[in-house]
């Protein structure tokens, strides 16, 4: 009885053990990073023919909220406010330059795994889905006039994701974080698609993450 009672107690101890180190690691974890977006602008009117068209890169905050719900297992929605970019030509719809601009709005959905036996160097791979929203679509006059384009305005797409954090105490930490994000949309001239001009950028960032 006596030894039964020394196991149950033992049990006990340990589980609560358990149960305070995950309680101390947090649920929650908000991490503020500075982006860098260099997109890998392809797009195809034809296997043989390009589309041309090209968006600027540019380097952005970013907002990130992580709920744990497990020590391994985490979702993480990743925000930011709408980016705006300008748009190039230099194929199929000729080589005109700068053509207009566009804004476009990412929020991205990632289930992650996180490997919790390297100390404080915390290592994380992640997938899931991106919508992206086009606004503002602009085109230079002379543009309209003699192409009248347009693009959808949806975008439906996978992301991956590879980063780690670095502990530096029980609640803050260092972030590094890389993601490949696949955002495209149809292209319109006077109401045809002509193309479709794929984003897919590849996001690499830095920042800080607090958990609690």
């Amino acid at each position: 009885m006596k030894k039964t009672l020394l196991a149950v107690a033992a049990l006990c101890a340990l589980t609560s053990g358990a149960a305070m180190a995950q309680q101390q690691d947090g649920k929650w974890q908000v991490r503020v990073r500075a982006v860098h977006l260099d997109s890998a602008n392809k797009g195809s009117v034809s296997d043989k023919d390009s589309l041309g068209l090209s968006v600027n890169n540019k380097t952005f905050p970013e907002l990130d909220i992580s709920y744990y719900f497990t020590p391994n297992f985490a979702a993480e929605l990743i925000l930011t406010y709408p980016q705006k970019h300008d748009i190039r030509s230099n194929g199929a719809l000729g080589n005109l330059g700068k053509i207009g601009s566009l804004k476009h709005l990412p929020p991205t959905l990632l289930a992650q795994y996180h490997f919790t036996n390297f100390g404080a160097f915390k290592p994380y791979v992640g997938a899931g889905i991106n919508y992206t929203r086009f606004s503002s679509v602009k085109f230079d006059p002379a543009v309209e006039a003699a192409l009248d384009p347009s693009i959808k305005k949806n975008s439906w797409g996978g992301a991956l994701q590879v980063g780690f954090d670095y502990a530096l105490d029980k609640n803050w930490s260092i972030n590094f974080d890389v993601k490949k994000v696949y955002i495209s949309t149809d292209v319109y001239s006077a109401g045809a698609k002509v193309g479709k001009f794929k984003v897919d950028p590849l996001l690499v960032g830095v920042g800080v993450g607090y958990r609690f």
